[in-house]
């Protein structure tokens, strides 16, 4: 499988570590009062889907990065690929 990063092109997907959904950069807040139920959630909570799927992952055998790829988990198709700070920064945008 090849993953077109963003800032080094088409690189092989062994170059790279799987770190789950990337809903995992949502981190909840440790100071709320609901940060028990919230942290038993984020941690234990996972959906299972069929289809286009937001994962993070790290390319550790290369400059490092953090990544939200795009890939449906049926067909392994990537369809996006961007750079995990930029995904975050977005989402606090539409929040």
């Amino acid at each position: 499988m090849i993953i077109n990063h963003p800032l080094l092109g088409p690189r092989d997907s062994q170059e790279f570590v799987y770190l789950g959904d990337a809903s995992l950069i949502d981190r909840p807040n440790a100071m709320a009062e609901t940060a028990l139920d919230d942290f038993h959630d984020y941690l234990y909570l996972r959906d299972n889907p069929a289809g286009s799927h937001k994962e993070l992952w790290f390319h550790e055998q290369g400059d490092r990065s953090w990544l939200v790829v795009t890939r449906d988990v049926t067909t392994h198709e990537i369809t996006d690929v961007e750079l995990a700070s930029d995904y975050a920064k977005r989402r606090g945008r539409d929040r």
